[in-house]
């Protein structure tokens, strides 16, 4: 079953937020049907710890103002990789060297990408 449309309009609040604050190389996989449980992976890459930690902040922050909640984080001390489960979206938010190293991309690669809406496009799908 493909991804919800509730978990698509998360994706575009938690898409809008990582880009407002420097996220990269934002890509959506809808995992929804290997994982039942989670429709859309949210994978963004930032450029040091700081931009990291700032991007989870704030996609954390926008998700809370439409009204869902974060169910768990993970990795916010170090913010090399912080990982945001807000139930139908996980957002996975990356410094460049994990990233690279972990490669999700890779190991989901059999799942469809999510078209992403930005306003300035300056990230799309």
């Amino acid at each position: 079953m493909p991804a919800t449309e509730q978990s698509r309009e998360m994706l575009q609040v938690a898409a809008a937020a990582a880009d407002a604050t420097g996220g990269e190389d934002l890509v959506a996989l809808d995992v929804s049907e290997p994982l039942p449980l989670v429709d859309v992976f949210l994978v963004v890459t930032g450029r040091s710890e700081r931009n990291v930690a700032a991007i989870a902040d704030e996609i954390e922050e926008k998700l809370l103002e439409v009204g869902h909640k974060r169910l768990r984080r993970e990795g916010r001390q170090e913010s090399r990789w912080i990982l945001l489960d807000f139930g139908d979206l996980v957002a996975h938010i990356f410094h460049e060297e994990e990233r690279s190293y972990y490669g999700l991309e890779r190991l989901w690669k059999d799942c469809p990408v999510v078209p992403i809406e930005l306003a300035g496009a300056r990230s799309a799908d």
